[in-house]
């Protein structure tokens, strides 16, 4: 597929990212609805998911219980060029741990939108100051094997950012030009054992990190609905 003739520019201008992006995302995100009825057609999987790539886990996910609503934030920094903001989860934690990943997690009751989450989420794991972020929208809603169905809500930050890392979720913080995310040539496909079978998935490294699973999963999803024709 051919990239947007202006995306150029939206890699390196946060007014010409906002203009690219804005039409392209979702107002409120699409929550994954299990349809399970007695003789009615299989249920429906939702995409983007960490699935899509081994379809032979479809029953996998077709017997699990709905998925938990969950939300993060995509941060792009107005940068010049423009940059996402990442975490690296420390290694205690009992999903995801030592993982690359965007700051969030699951919607809680109090929490009267999935922006509401993302936000709150940011402020607690790194400190990240909702004054500072433009929400723009919601990228399709992704479904991790883990159980959750994450809406990612991509965002415009201010450079001026002073975080404060929770030591119980986050180990560190890191920065990656988008223009090097939304490249295709630097993600590839690559094979794990789990649960049993050889699980196929998006990956990249930058700088000493590996992103790889459900945060290159919507990344690539990302790629695609932004930034291809």
């Amino acid at each position: 597929m051919m990239r947007p003739t202006n995306s150029g520019a939206a890699l390196n201008s946060p007014d010409a990212f906002r203009a690219l992006a804005a039409p392209r995302l979702r107002a409120e995100p699409r929550w994954p609805v299990k349809q399970r009825a007695s003789g009615d057609d299989p249920d429906t999987i939702e995409s983007p998911s960490d699935f899509d790539l081994n379809p032979d886990y479809a029953e996998v996910l077709i017997a699990a219980p709905p998925p938990r609503p969950a939300a993060v934030l995509v941060p792009v920094v107005r940068r010049a060029p423009l940059t996402v903001l990442l975490t690296l989860r420390t290694p205690h934690l009992k999903a995801h741990a030592g993982q690359v990943s965007f700051p969030g997690g699951k919607v809680e009751e109090r929490d009267e939108s999935a922006v509401e989450t993302a936000l709150r989420e940011a402020e607690e794991e790194i400190g990240l100051e909702r004054r500072l972020v433009e929400p723009l929208g919601f990228l399709d809603t992704y479904r991790t094997g883990t159980g959750f169905a994450i809406a990612p809500l991509v965002a415009l930050v201010d450079t001026d950012y002073t975080l404060r890392l929770d030591p119980g979720e986050v180990a560190e913080v890191f920065e990656v030009p988008l223009a090097f995310l939304m490249e295709p040539a630097n993600a590839r496909l690559e094979t794990r054992f789990w649960r049993g079978r050889d699980r196929r998935f998006y990956a990249l490294s930058f700088s000493g990190f590996d992103i790889w699973g459900a945060t290159a999963g919507m990344l690539h999803n990302m790629r695609e609905r932004l930034f291809q024709e």
